[in-house]
């Protein structure tokens, strides 16, 4: 029982969310919901234990797991966030967006090994249930409107996470290409750890994960919302945070940098924003962003701080 609670409250809705999983209603959902806010770690694994059960009984599974996943992926503690995987698991398709966390999770060292085991099986579900439901389904172009082949829609999800036909996939996939290309011929900069970053905000990012040990991923593409496919600057795969650095000043570029903020938003991720003028001041910047997601960060070692600051 969490010590913050009313003893007489906690049996209650204790007791509650047991109930709630028996009932076989998908109309319990919502509640279910609430419980997973409340401050006891018993209850919250309750109440995710009674989402899994409901998942069968056509409850609202998009819900469920927008409400399950932050549980998932960040509780405080293992045991909820075990229970909360396997709710995820029974949620099927619904939770196909989270793949790409749960392979994190599955991979993070710092993770208890019960719950990088649950996140591994629940990954594993989750994808087995997206290829039976793609077996199915009618697939048509997401460009031209034209109905596609199995073997188009494979092959596009696989470049894109998008489906189109083969004729607008050769199209997009030029454009992708040659942008991509710009992108690495940009990449001039070396920081310490050998990773070529495109600009001078960038290497002193890098160099301060490499000086404070923070392991992190560099412009890696991953699918995030609704098919589109986005490149962090950073992903610190050990904290599940996203670092974007916004060096830029023209109208096209404010504009996308508008609508990838928003998808962070929409999706729940965990973003700390970082702009040229935050550079004189970023490691106490970075210190306070990280101590709001739960992370104190260590310090850098004297020769790594006097080595940043030469010219």
């Amino acid at each position: 029982m969490n010590s913050s609670m009313d003893p007489v409250q906690h049996r209650a809705l204790a007791q509650r969310a047991l109930e709630l999983g028996r009932s076989n209603d998908p109309a319990s959902v919502p509640e279910l919901i609430r419980l997973l806010a409340m401050p006891s770690a018993e209850i919250r694994r309750l109440s995710a234990s009674a989402l899994s059960k409901l998942a069968d009984f056509s409850a609202d599974r998009a819900s469920a797991v927008s409400a399950l996943a932050p549980i998932a992926l960040r509780d405080p503690h293992p045991q909820v966030r075990q229970y909360a995987l396997k709710a995820l698991k029974c949620c099927g398709t619904a939770a196909s967006d989270h793949l790409h966390d749960l392979d994190d999770l599955a991979a993070n060292e710092h993770a208890k090994d019960y719950v990088r085991r649950a996140a591994h099986s629940a990954a594993t579900a989750i994808r087995e249930a997206v290829r039976l439901a793609e077996a199915n389904a009618v697939h048509r172009c997401a460009r031209c409107g034209k109905e596609v082949a199995a073997d188009e829609h494979t092959r596009s999800q696989r470049a894109f996470q998008r489906t189109f036909c083969d004729r607008c996939f050769d199209s997009i996939y030029l454009d992708r290409r040659n942008f991509e290309t710009k992108v690495e011929l940009n990449k001039i900069i070396t920081a310490k750890a050998g990773t070529l970053v495109q600009s001078e905000g960038e290497r002193l990012l890098a160099n301060w994960f490499t000086a404070h040990h923070i392991a992190y991923r560099y412009d890696e593409r991953f699918r995030i919302l609704n098919g589109y496919a986005i490149r962090p600057d950073f992903y610190l795969p050990e904290l599940d945070v996203y670092i974007e650095y916004w060096g830029m000043d023209t109208a096209n570029y404010k504009i996308g940098m508008l609508k990838k903020q928003q998808l962070y938003q929409q999706e729940g991720k965990r973003l700390i924003s970082i702009y040229p003028a935050d550079k004189p001041h970023l490691d106490a910047l970075l210190r306070a962003k990280l101590a709001f997601h739960g992370y104190t960060v260590p310090p850098a070692s004297a020769s790594a701080n006097a080595s940043e600051s030469a010219p």
